[in-house]
């Protein structure tokens, strides 16, 4: 019997590779082996001398729903987190430092780290209407992750950022592209071939050397800011985790889910 894999791998036309979350039983939560997959495909994408363009999307109903709540309830004491297990900052390194155009394609939520990790680095954001972000980082006593409080205010400025990543609003598709962090809506019963097109269409009409070096230019000076505000993000989440009320949250959380789950 095949292993299932948390990130499928596929390559379009020779020039775009997909990255595909593949956990949708758990919204394509960041469990099991889905963040070493999805860091390695990035590797595999960028050292491909024939890929211009490599998007990330999800299985099923939603892009990401960040932290797997199960597995982090069960790592994370009640009163006191001795050795935090930190996100992966590496795959924050291959995120800002990525060479081909980098396309989030929000096949549905991004929530928590789902939105947090990926929509403040891309180039390109493309959704259906059916796709929210909400990073509701206060609620669980934590800090936005990831650097994601300098880059959000890059793209949304800093009071719509705020409100975001400090009280948790959820946002809508339309709200998201009024903001200006989305570039593109889509239906959701055609997303995946709309976005295809947008991308083959765009390819067609530019030299692909062309696209690579305007990527360079536009994202080589803020590379610095980027992969410092990661760092700093990095040491005040490992407070609140040794805090202990982090964990006291998740777990909250997690029976509430098992709750709602067993009314179904």
């Amino acid at each position: 019997m095949a292993t299932r894999k948390d990130v499928v791998v596929e390559t379009i036309d020779k020039h775009i590779r997909i990255l595909r979350l593949n956990r949708p039983d758990s919204f394509n939560a960041f469990g099991d082996n889905l963040l070493p997959e999805l860091e390695q495909g990035l590797r595999d994408a960028d050292a491909d001398p024939n890929i211009v363009i490599t998007v990330i999307t999800g299985t099923g109903k939603f892009f990401s729903s960040g932290a797997d709540v199960k597995q982090a309830a069960t790592r994370l004491p009640l009163d006191k987190v001795e050795k935090p297990i930190p996100p992966s900052i590496e795959l924050l390194r291959l995120l800002i430092d990525h060479t081909k155009v980098l396309v989030i394609a929000l096949n549905g939520p991004a929530v928590g780290g789902g939105a947090a990790w990926f929509l403040g680095v891309a180039d390109l954001v493309l959704c259906s209407d059916t796709a929210y972000a909400q990073v509701p980082f206060s609620a669980l006593a934590l800090v936005p992750e990831q650097g994601c409080g300098v880059l959000f205010p890059q793209s949304v400025g800093v009071r719509r950022a705020t409100e975001f990543l400090m009280l948790g609003r959820q946002l809508s598709a339309q709200e998201m592209e009024e903001w200006g962090l989305v570039n593109r809506i889509y239906p959701s019963a055609t997303f995946q071939t709309d976005y295809l097109s947008y991308l083959r269409t765009n390819l067609a009409l530019n030299d692909a050397t062309s696209l690579l070096e305007t990527k360079r230019l536009i994202a080589g000076p803020l590379r610095e800011g980027r992969m410092l505000a990661v760092f700093r993000a990095q040491d005040a989440l490992a407070e609140m985790l040794a805090s202990g009320r982090p964990g006291k949250r998740f777990l909250e959380k997690k029976g509430r889910l098992g709750r709602a789950r067993g009314k179904l």
